[in-house]
């Protein structure tokens, strides 16, 4: 069933239950229920008692599979029959598995996946791949892992530091910055994640530092479900701070706003591992979210 107005709402205070598991599907109907930036339907396999929740967007254009299919299931066999039987889960065309889990059985947490067309933000439990292999090699589709990443909370944010930011202009990203996000973002290797990065300029928080002639040379967004991420400063203006004034800055808005402070660091990238934890955030160590590609551009 379709899920009303009201009940989306329920459902953002049933997934808080969650946390931190839900984070992803949970930050994405707390977006959904704010901010009205793209068309999408939200299921469940019942009400009110739902077992699976299916976020899924409107695709007209090609860029439009960068947009996140959220599948929320707190019980294996729904998310079996889901990943093997559910249209809503398009096996045809690039599409990127995700959830977080942790490390207990898979009885006493829930399952989060997301269908995406270019690899990032969250992915599924090592332990499970198996399961979401065997789907695939029924269907004859390959895959591969994509990324293994960290969660990391800030829980309390009295414990930012205080950064001096004077002398830097901050601001925030506009429609003609969308391009230059594009170009620098790792995961992205075509024009096509211009619409989801266009989204996230024009529809959720940003923050930048901007050069003399008013350019940005250092950057972050926020993705639709609430995550902080696409950090980057230009490398001729790395280590001014500008990474450490970005994120305090992000965060106390996103905490200002009632939105949960987090981020997903790949396992390999020590440097902003040491960033974020300096900065007061701590890692979830029972938690892992690791992303599944198939059906590869």
């Amino acid at each position: 069933m379709e899920l009303s107005e009201q009940q989306l709402k329920v459902s953002e205070t049933e997934l808080r239950r969650y946390l931190p598991r839900s984070l992803p599907v949970y930050g994405f109907l707390m977006h959904r229920n704010r901010v009205r930036s793209d068309p999408l339907a939200v299921f469940v396999d019942r009400w009110p008692d739902f077992n699976v929740l299916i976020c899924r967007p409107t695709c007209r254009q090609k860029g439009d599979l960068f947009k996140d299919i959220h599948v929320f299931a707190n019980d294996k066999t729904s998310l079996e029959e889901t990943i093997r039987k559910s249209s809503v889960i398009d096996w045809t065309r690039f599409l990127c598995l995700e959830n977080v889990c942790s490390n207990r059985p898979f009885g006493d947490f829930p399952f989060m996946t997301s269908q995406r067309a270019v690899a990032p933000p969250p992915g599924f439990d090592h332990r499970h791949i198996g399961l979401f292999k065997a789907v695939a090699s029924e269907k004859e589709v390959p895959g591969r892992e994509l990324a293994v990443c960290q969660v990391k909370i800030l829980e309390d944010v009295s414990k930012l530091p205080d950064i001096d930011s004077s002398g830097m202009s901050l601001s925030s990203l506009d429609e003609s910055h969308v391009s230059l996000v594009n170009q620098t973002w790792k995961f992205s290797n075509s024009d096509e994640a211009l619409v989801m990065i266009r989204n996230m300029v024009t529809n959720f928080p940003s923050c930048c530092v901007l050069d003399d002639e008013g350019q940005p040379v250092s950057w972050i967004l926020v993705y639709d479900y609430c995550a902080m991420g696409m950090l980057y400063t230009l490398p001729e203006h790395r280590g001014k701070g500008y990474a450490k004034v970005l994120i305090c800055s992000m965060a106390r808005r996103l905490h200002a706003e009632g939105y949960p402070v987090y981020c997903f660091i790949e396992e390999e990238n020590t440097l902003s591992h040491r960033l974020f934890t300096k900065l007061g955030f701590t890692e979830v160590p029972s938690y892992r979210a690791a992303w599944m590609g198939f059906n590869e551009l």
